[in-house]
């Protein structure tokens, strides 16, 4: 079990669960949508981001999205890292049918993803030590790669993020906050070479 500094915000109960029994550190829900009228909630995860520092690891459909946005903008972003996961195809065990999105969440992925995810966010991890990003991707290195401001950027960042495992409906500003924490500048600039052609 690997012990993070940070605590770790998460949608629901299950994904708490999951979560807590890989990992040692504190795991907080935002009950779904229901942190839109908590303000005792929000407050808490504010404190907990203030003292600790605060991941946020939500689910890689709509809602989750949403989620993640909201928190994004009612704390302080220099308290925060994102965690994605991938999108994968299915559903959880003890759900009768998958969600309208047909992707797993939180709950449903292997521990080894989600220890993963928590890793290329920056968490602190106990005994791990991190080593340095190399050169940062900046916005005009998505510009010449085509990946925003041209016809068809859109498509290319899709196929990039489907090629590097990450959730298809990350915004051209979260993919650049998430590439510049998963690779250096000449892999990103690899990847898209090799990703993003017509």
């Amino acid at each position: 079990m690997l012990r993070i500094k940070e605590a770790i915000v998460v949608e629901g109960r299950y994904d708490a669960n999951t979560l807590r029994q890989i990992v040692d550190a504190p795991v907080l829900e935002t009950a779904g949508f229901g942190i839109f009228n908590d303000k005792e909630r929000l407050r808490l995860l504010r404190a907990a981001a203030e003292k600790r520092g605060l991941i946020i690891l939500t689910d890689s459909d709509g809602a989750g999205f949403v989620i993640r946005r909201y928190l994004s903008g009612a704390i302080d972003p220099n308290l925060v890292k994102h965690a994605y996961i991938p999108d994968v195809a299915g559903k959880e065990r003890r759900k009768a049918a998958p969600s309208k999105e047909g992707k797993l969440g939180v709950e449903g992925m292997r521990p080894e993803v989600l220890l993963d995810a928590l890793r290329r966010a920056g968490a602190t991890i106990e005994g791990e030590t991190r080593s340095a990003a190399a050169g940062e991707i900046t916005k005009t290195d998505f510009y010449a790669a085509g990946l925003s401001g041209a016809a068809g950027s859109a498509d290319r960042r899709r196929r990039l993020l489907r090629a590097l495992d990450l959730p298809e409906r990350m915004s051209a500003n979260a993919m650049l906050r998430a590439l510049n924490l998963l690779m250096t500048r000449e892999e990103f600039l690899r990847a898209a070479g090799e990703n993003t052609d017509n």
